[in-house]
């Protein structure tokens, strides 16, 4: 069996030396199971724990009793296991989209919360298969990558997921697994034809070849304590929506013709301003990429009302934890008169176009603040503290963080 290749990810991607645990997603599924025993064997000679993330959708009726059994499995196999459900009502179109963000929110909190900040996933070379086959039925579904941020927002900051399955078909998992005696659940949704990747399996698609990644060479940028990022007028479509994602503080990036066609205007020459997914484009010597504090549609710049020690993200751009006092979060926009001095003194380092869009604290007994002013973490007075999300979330959207850190940004 073609091990090499899963033991060098894991080898590459961890840091041995961290005490941090590894989350693992855990369905009780054959691939899964494999993944699991995999990382344990890699986890035990480090003394690295091994925490077992199982998803109950809700979507079966004897899904219940499936997690149940998948987290004394995973106990069993000496991880540490915990069950995680999918609350509230369900849709009734889009099923396997909202299955799919509902189940990496619920695991990107439980990993993060746990000290974890890689997750393993059990995909493999058949889901590629299985993937290259939906698209040529016109599907938009993209490949899984062996290492990448987590997809959703803002419950994936700081987790990164991981593949290291990528080399290895269904087929030869399963007969590994029978070789040492092992069972494993198989979920029935895989058969249900109402589903494309269903029909994909269905067809036959378990095979594919898969390509080396080749890595590319990250843009010149810089990420201002506003969350704004500058970049050169020869940035390509990628990392340009990279910077729109991560300015705007949004969960899908820009794709198609709209975002040709920015690419297409920078690289004209032209100076303009344009706004596209929740960002502002201003197109000069530079190109500055900010907050558009006019875009509120989704529910952006909205104020945040935190309890004591209570954390919460703002508008995706800043978590924001509460000291000793209840601690509250808007927009800066049209509140400028109420900073401090020294603090109004400090804007005009920031572009006027990201001034509207910074965050002003506030609570009862303390004069507001906005914690761009005072540099990328304030904390004062057990008024509480808040961390740009911006900066790391752009470096690992464009591949400059590509393995496990032993000291969390957290």
């Amino acid at each position: 069996m073609r091990l090499d290749a899963v033991r060098a990810a894991l080898d590459r991607r961890l840091d041995p030396a961290s005490p941090a645990p590894l989350a693992v997603g855990f369905s009780g599924g054959g691939d899964s199971l494999f993944l699991l025993k995999t990382v344990l064997d890699w986890a035990r000679p480090h003394g690295r724990p091994v925490l077992a993330l199982v998803v109950d959708h809700g979507l079966q009726a004897d899904s219940p009793r499936w997690t149940a059994d998948a987290v004394a499995q995973a106990q069993r196999l000496g991880a540490q296991a915990q069950a995680l459900t999918w609350t509230g009502d369900k849709p009734t179109a889009g099923v396997p989209a909202a299955a799919r963000r509902a189940r990496h929110a619920l695991l990107a909190d439980a990993a993060r919360a746990a000290g974890a900040r890689v997750l393993a996933l059990g995909h493999t070379a058949s889901d590629l298969a299985e993937g290259a086959a939906m698209r040529s039925q016109g599907s938009t579904v993209s490949d899984p990558r062996q290492w990448a941020p987590s997809p959703v927002w803002p419950e994936g900051r700081d987790v990164f997921l991981l593949r290291p399955l990528l080399t290895l078909g269904r087929e030869e998992i399963r007969q590994a697994l029978t070789a040492e005696g092992e069972t494993w659940l198989d979920d029935p949704a895989n058969d249900d034809l109402r589903y494309a990747r269903a029909r994909a399996r269905a067809a036959g698609a378990d095979t594919v070849e898969v390509q080396a990644v080749t890595s590319r060479a990250a843009p010149a940028f810089a990420v201002d304590a506003a969350g704004a990022i500058r970049l050169t007028r020869e940035v390509a479509a990628s990392p340009l929506a990279a910077a729109l994602l991560c300015a705007a503080g949004t969960e899908r990036p820009p794709r198609g013709e709209r975002l040709e066609r920015l690419v297409q205007r920078i690289r004209s020459g032209e100076t303009f301003a344009a706004t596209l997914s929740g960002a502002r484009v201003e197109a000069a010597e530079v190109v500055l990429v900010c907050r558009d504090a006019g875009e509120t549609a989704r529910g952006g710049l909205a104020p945040l009302s935190l309890a004591p020690g209570e954390t919460g993200v703002w508008d995706g751009r800043w978590e924001v934890t509460a000291g000793t006092r209840p601690l509250g979060v808007e927009a800066l926009k049209g509140k400028v008169p109420t900073l401090p001095p020294g603090q109004r003194a400090n804007l005009p380092a920031i572009a006027a176009s990201a001034r509207p869009a910074l965050p002003l604290l506030h609570g009862e007994g303390t004069e507001p603040r906005c914690p761009a002013l005072d540099g990328p973490e304030f904390a004062a007075d057990g008024e509480g503290r808040a961390r740009l999300l911006v900066l790391d979330r752009f470096e690992a959207a464009i591949g400059l963080r590509d393995r496990e850190r032993a000291t969390n940004t957290s």
